[in-house]
């Protein structure tokens, strides 16, 4: 696992040396993802510049310095991740005649022998793995930037003037004297809606993410920003895998399920330094430490942190699962103080504003880990591949029984449930509670009432889980846009042939939210620690598998993961894994009302926000007073506007 960076420079030739000094200070901004060596490379008088910085793990020696030269000197490349096909890909070169005298044995010098041998988008669509590269052809002098099919590893790139800059983080960019860096407002907006900033929007305007799956291509004469170009589509996968269901039984499709993941955990476990696993006892990272242990000769390193607060601790039910599995485990249990310590330093890990809550023991986790291991497999992907959240079945339920009822007729069911305040809806239950029924005993009705007036509103499944993915629901009136910038899941060009709700909102997931909230999570938290995090349920070929899974095969018994529960109760006993789903939290909503009270009265501050200019005060006020008095809960809305705000001064 590395960083990359590097620029394209229109115009009259600079001093090499002066191109030399620029890229390198570029790399260092990313030394965490790489403090094992550096290095700079130039082309065309220093108007072509690629950076590095590498976290060593396979080829220690020399042999796997970067930037590297193609042994035919055509390519230069600077790569971040790791390519588990390699040895074949090498095999298969050498096979055929056509492969160098391999210098080395990284994964970096197979992948420049293969665009040697088949060219750019052919050696890209045999790589199994996860990567950002940028690749520069010196005989067509042409940037070529590619993205791994899932987004597991971030790229970022854009003009800034005559200068076209890319890299691992926005930090690398920001050096270069010629960044400058404008906040879009449309961004900020999705910021405030989901929680995250996705693909291909990032805080600054100009500047994107690539998209998963996609590589784009930039001539040196070029002054356009290049489109991306698809290699592999997850709408494709998806609408594929739904045409051409499986047909076997369900005890062979488990075989092939638990081959096919034995397979995507062994290629992860090469690696020339130490190698473990986080593991939560939940079902995804247990199936994935169960398989590492099944195929090692000694007990796999896991990793798990528990919290006091017991509403949040799963560090028992991780300990139970590593016992009965043999590992070798390490758990530590964290304080609320040692928790709220990370918070100063979430602008630089996360490098633009980001504001899932987990982000902070993801953290503690991978910092756990790398006091014992270099690498740290993840059970990431499960939910979304094989239909785990509890709110598909919400969503789905709540479609079944709305989403054939009249749009007149829930429209005046929604004008009914929310022409009343939370607040009195909550008095009125309280006023009543003793003659309610037990299933409409609920803590804080009338928020829930109101979720549900906003949903029966929606006319789409895909509103409707639009709805249930959303905070702030009018984000523009905060930020002053009038419509949400076009994403993932609003846009009608990216819907899948599915039928049911459930594989609607699997598709969303797999498209935006994993790779643009839950891998982003993943992959700063781990490299702020120099810990190469890698995820073998996102191997595309599991995808591929579990978009052909029928539904039976997926949700059985009123819940998911069935066929990957299957494969897991081979190893450990459902007893040790069947619970209610847990999420990996902290408890924000409490901290804002105790000890992050003055921290965030500070950045919440009315004359502070009118000054920045960024957001209107009176709806945030009003939220963060409703907090602190405990009448509702805005826990996420609030952390949103912080994360922004502490971002804010982190970059001023």
């Amino acid at each position: 696992m590395c960083g990359l960076t590097g620029f394209l420079e229109r115009g009259a030739p600079r001093h090499p040396e002066e191109s030399i000094t620029r890229v390198t200070r570029m790399a260092d901004q990313i030394m965490r993802r790489g403090p094992d060596n550096a290095g700079a490379w130039i082309d065309l008088e220093g108007r072509v510049a690629l950076g590095f910085r590498r976290l060593s793990i396979l080829d220690l020696s020399p042999e796997g310095h970067q930037p590297m030269l193609s042994a035919s000197g055509r390519y230069a490349i600077v790569y971040n991740g790791e390519v588990y096909n390699f040895q074949d890909l090498r095999h298969t070169l050498e096979q055929m005649g056509i492969a160098p005298a391999f210098r080395g044995h990284s994964d970096t010098e197979v992948m420049l022998a293969a665009f040697d041998a088949w060219g750019v988008e052919e050696a890209v669509r045999r790589f199994n793995g996860m990567f950002a590269l940028a690749l520069w052809d010196r005989e067509e002098r042409v940037l070529h930037l590619v993205r791994d099919r899932m987004g597991i590893k971030p790229l970022y790139y854009g003009w800034s003037g005559d200068v076209f800059l890319f890299g691992s983080e926005l930090k690398a960019m920001r050096a270069h004297p010629d960044f400058r860096g404008e906040i879009d407002r449309g961004s900020l907006t999705l910021l405030l809606r989901y929680g995250y900033i996705p693909a291909p929007y990032s805080i600054y305007r100009g500047i994107h993410k690539l998209m998963p799956g996609t590589r784009v291509a930039l001539s040196l004469e070029s002054s356009d920003t290049p489109a991306p170009i698809e290699y592999w589509s997850a709408l494709e996968t998806a609408n594929h895998g739904l045409a051409n269901p499986l047909t076997c039984s369900d005890e062979e499709a488990t075989e092939r399920l638990d081959a096919l993941l034995r397979d995507a955990v062994a290629l992860r476990m090469h690696a020339d330094v130490p190698l473990g696993a986080f593991l939560s006892g939940g079902i995804d990272s247990s199936t994935v430490v169960a398989l590492m242990q099944a195929q090692s000769g000694r007990p796999v390193k896991t990793f798990s942190i528990g919290f006091h607060e017991e509403g949040y601790n799963e560090a028992h039910h991780a300990s139970a699962v590593a016992t009965h599995l043999g590992t070798d485990h390490t758990e530590l249990y964290v304080t609320a103080s040692e928790a709220m310590a990370v918070i100063p330093q979430l602008p630089a890990i996360y490098d633009e504003p980001f504001a899932d809550s987990s982000q902070i023991p993801t953290f503690l986790v991978s910092q756990l880990a790398r006091e014992h291991v270099t690498v740290s497999l993840s059970g990431d992907g499960g939910d979304e591949l094989f239909a785990g959240y509890d709110r598909y079945f919400l969503g789905s339920r709540l479609w079944q029984k709305c989403g054939q009822a009249p749009a007149p007729v829930r429209s005046m069911a929604a004008s009914a449930l929310t022409c009343i305040r939370p607040g009195d809806w909550d008095r009125l239950f309280g006023l009543f509670g003793p003659l309610l029924p037990a299933g409409m005993k609920k803590s804080r009705p009338g928020d829930k009432l109101h979720k549900l007036g906003e949903i029966l509103r929606v006319g789409s499944s895909e509103a409707l889980y639009h709805a249930l993915m959303s905070y702030w629901k009018e984000p523009g009136s905060l930020t002053g846009v009038a419509s949400d910038p076009v994403t993932v899941f609003t846009d009608p060009g990216r819907r899948t042939n599915a039928r049911s709700f459930i594989d609607r909102a699997r598709f969303l997931d797999l498209a935006q939210y994993l790779p643009d909230d839950i891998l982003t999570k993943v992959d700063r938290a781990s490299m702020a620690v120099s810990l190469e995090a890698r995820v073998p349920l996102l191997d595309h070929r599991v995808a591929e598998f579990a978009w052909r899974a029928p539904a039976a095969m997926l949700v059985r018994n009123g819940g998911g993961k069935w066929l990957l529960r299957q494969v897991l109760y081979r190893y450990v006993p459902p007893s040790l894994i069947e619970r209610p789903k847990m999420g990996f939290g902290v408890p924000i909503e409490a901290w804002l009302r105790g000890p992050l009270r003055h921290w965030a009265e500070d950045l919440l501050d009315d004359r502070r926000l009118r000054d920045e200019g960024f957001f209107d005060p009176a709806p945030i006020r009003q939220k963060w007073v409703e907090h602190l008095s405990g009448a509702r809960n805005w826990r996420d809305y609030l952390w949103m506007i912080l994360m922004f705000q502490s971002w804010l001064a982190a970059v001023k």
